[in-house]
């Protein structure tokens, strides 16, 4: 993990200096936690101007504010409270305290979004602005942590949210794993991102990440799905890369 949160560092600093901000999309699961808590334990974390990092949330438990099991909470004992954010960088879905409904939740996620998208567009003076602003700000790196079912956010393989083509963000209801309820990002929007890292770590995972890298249909294996417009990494170990064809491992990006 610590070879992932220095691959970040450095990706934000680089994004930085390009943009003047970045922007991140983090994701809950044992990796994904572990990683931020390695991020903010790097002695090289204050290369980052963590007050220009605008964090949001590939998808979220519709438990309440303070639940344990909200991706969000987890993120802040691991990294965020430790770092100097900008509060009014830090987007998190919402809960079931502001939400009666995960469709509820997702229309005001995707809200966000768009103003995001669209303040972004009105800061953008550059020569080469569409014309019209976007449904997503600019996501400069997704994180994405993969199920033993394959599954990526809260995507599951066969359900509506994996085959949902127009919305940005869905609501969850029948999670195969607990909570039952959630909220994700749809497939077309993670594609949107510059890159996509899937972090993957453990035996149970193997299965799932070679039914991906052989190319299956998203909606059966939705890890097969997400690609990004710049790149797409698979950061795994040697575990989860344990039924993948050794000519596509690279040995450099394991280390999860």
């Amino acid at each position: 993990m610590a070879a992932i949160a220095a691959r970040l560092i450095t990706k934000l600093v680089d994004v930085q200096d390009k943009h003047g901000e970045a922007t991140v999309v983090l994701t809950g699961g044992t990796v994904g936690i572990g990683t931020l808590k390695a991020v903010a334990d790097s002695p090289a974390a204050p290369a980052v101007d963590w007050s220009r990092v605008n964090f949001w949330w590939g998808d979220e438990r519709f438990v309440g504010t303070d639940d344990p099991d909200r991706n969000t909470r987890q993120a802040f004992d691991a990294l965020l409270s430790s770092i100097p954010v900008d509060p009014a960088r830090i987007h998190q879905p919402g809960s079931s305290d502001d939400f009666d409904t995960p469709e509820e939740a997702a229309e005001g996620y995707a809200r966000r979004l768009r103003e995001a998208a669209q303040a972004e567009h009105a800061a953008d003076m550059s020569d080469d602005r569409p014309d019209q602003p976007g449904v997503l700000p600019r996501l400069d790196v997704v994180l994405l942590g993969v199920g033993p079912d394959a599954h990526v956010a809260s995507l599951f393989p066969e359900q509506g949210g994996i085959r949902e083509k127009e919305l940005t963000v869905v609501g969850v209801r029948n999670s195969p794993k607990p909570p039952l309820q959630r909220i994700s990002l749809t497939l077309p929007a993670i594609n949107t991102a510059a890159e996509v890292w899937m972090v993957v770590a453990g035996e149970d995972k193997a299965g799932a990440v070679g039914l991906a890298l052989a190319g299956a249909n998203p909606v059966q294996v939705p890890a097969a799905g997400p690609r990004g417009t710049a790149r797409t990494l698979w950061l795994i170990d040697e575990n989860a890369a344990s039924r993948v064809p050794q000519q596509l491992v690279r040995k450099d990006a394991t280390g999860a």
